[in-house]
């Protein structure tokens, strides 16, 4: 029955057929529309005894047919089609800045030093002529190969002392690299020349006298050199210090190899062992806390922004504390050797231990007084402050950091370091004795601010 209304057609009604085309105007070729993309261009004939199929552009035009039969693109395989919602990749940020690193040396510091290291090669090449002319290689060789062992047992201290400011690494090499060859060679040379104008000297004269002030002071030009090309690197006195007791490491180095090799040549491996036993064993700081007054002594004008004429005079001072010690230390030979070893040589040893670790106190009082001072401002936290500049709270965030995830102890000696620099930097710049203090001390800011962050990251 009818409504009345206007009849609907059934959305089973077949779609009308295609429409005829309008002609295309005159002088144009007849054209048929293309089929969609991905359909062949004529539908095939139905097999016989089925009904006849619409094809896909008639399903296309008409009113009635399902979306599924609208036009889409075709894709190689079903895995080609795209889900129905693909959201795009996020956008890369920009790349992240990187730790700043601190200002370079000065131009010419490093053309100093890099003629300097062309002097030492130099004298390297007359030392291993004079070795192996005069003791022999194979002498050389083991005499080398047992002098390294109060060698490291020197660096390995020196490392600890100089522990959470380490010295650059090009000066540490050249201190010692002074030592075993510069010292050892100019000794070698004004020995000769000394022999050739004033004939033989006697055994005690020469070891007592003579050669306490001739090494003492060519050791102590080495530590003089290094405060000159290098005043940014030399903060005070554990840094003379640590310079000082490196040359001295240096030159013992070379002179042991003298000693072994002879000892070998002249009383074989018996008197070998003896002479490795008293001077790597029984003495391997000797050398070393010699000239580390001479050090101690540049180190304190370095403190007071002393001028290079006034470090001078201290190195001298330092040099004749050196040269006595040298000499006592020479004369115990020729007198009872092990009394005085044991009444004035360990005594003075124990005290040059108390003293490294009064100056180790007083720059930790130093470095805590100056990362206040960024404390104040909201750089650093009182807490921090303490682990950051005192032997206890250090080891107290050491072991805080051994505990968070993946055992951030690396982490924790960076800040550690870049803190005690940064003190550092904070007192040259207060004294005003270097320019650079700015640079340095924004490029630390940055530095420990992003160790925080890592030490305190999930």
């Amino acid at each position: 029955m009818s409504s009345g209304g206007p009849s609907q057609p059934s959305p089973y009604t077949p779609p009308p057929g295609p429409q005829q085309q309008p002609p295309a105007p005159q002088g144009y070729p007849q054209q048929q529309p293309p089929a969609p993309q991905g359909y062949p261009q004529q539908q095939p004939p139905a097999p016989q005894g089925y009904p006849q199929q619409y094809g896909a552009q008639q399903y296309a035009q008409s009113n009635y047919a399902p979306p599924a039969f609208g036009q889409r693109p075709a894709y190689a395989s079903v895995l080609a089609q795209p889900t129905p919602y693909s959201p795009p990749a996020p956008v890369a940020p920009s790349p992240a800045q990187g730790l700043p690193a601190l200002p370079a040396r000065r131009r010419a510091g490093g053309v100093a030093l890099g003629i300097l290291f062309g002097f030492l090669g130099l004298l390297l090449l007359g030392l291993i002529a004079y070795f192996g002319l005069f003791l022999g290689p194979l002498a050389s060789v083991i005499g080398l190969v047992l002098a390294l062992v109060p060698l490291a047992v020197v660096f390995f201290v020196v490392r600890m002392i100089d522990r959470w400011e380490p010295e650059p690494k090009t000066l540490v090499f050249f201190a010692v690299a002074w030592g075993a060859v510069a010292a050892v060679g100019l000794t070698l040379l004004v020995d000769l020349g000394l022999s050739v104008v004033l004939g033989p000297r006697g055994e005690v004269a020469s070891a007592v006298i003579q050669a306490p002030i001739v090494e003492e002071l060519w050791k102590g030009v080495g530590v003089l050199v290094i405060f000159l090309i290098a005043r940014r690197s030399f903060d005070g006195p554990v840094d003379g210090v640590v310079y000082g007791a490196l040359v001295g490491a240096g030159f013992a180095f070379t002179e042991n190899i003298q000693y072994f090799a002879i000892s070998l040549i002249e009383g074989g491996s018996g008197q070998l062992t003896v002479t490795f036993i008293m001077r790597a064993i029984m003495s391997p700081f000797a050398h070393a806390m010699f000239t580390s007054l001479t050090g101690l002594a540049i180190g304190l004008a370095a403190r007071r922004h002393a001028s290079a004429g006034a470090a001078v005079g201290f190195g001298l001072l330092g040099m004749l504390g050196a040269m006595f010690l040298h000499g006592l230390w020479n004369g115990s030979s020729f007198a009872n050797f092990f009394l005085l070893y044991f009444v004035l040589q360990v005594p003075l040893f124990v005290g040059f231990i108390f003293g490294i670790i009064a100056l180790r106190r007083e720059e930790a009082r130093l470095t805590k007084a100056r990362l206040g001072d960024y404390a104040a401002s909201g750089w650093f936290t009182p807490e921090e402050v303490t682990m950051l500049a005192t032997p206890a709270g250090r080891k107290t965030g050491l072991q805080w950091a051994a505990q968070l995830r993946g055992d951030r102890r690396p982490l924790m000696r960076e800040f550690i370091k870049d803190a005690t620099t940064l003190a550092a930097v904070r007192q040259r710049a207060i004294t005003g004795r270097d320019p650079m203090a700015t640079a340095d001390e924004q490029a630390l800011l940055v530095r420990t601010r992003a160790a925080r962050a890592a030490l305190l990251a999930y």
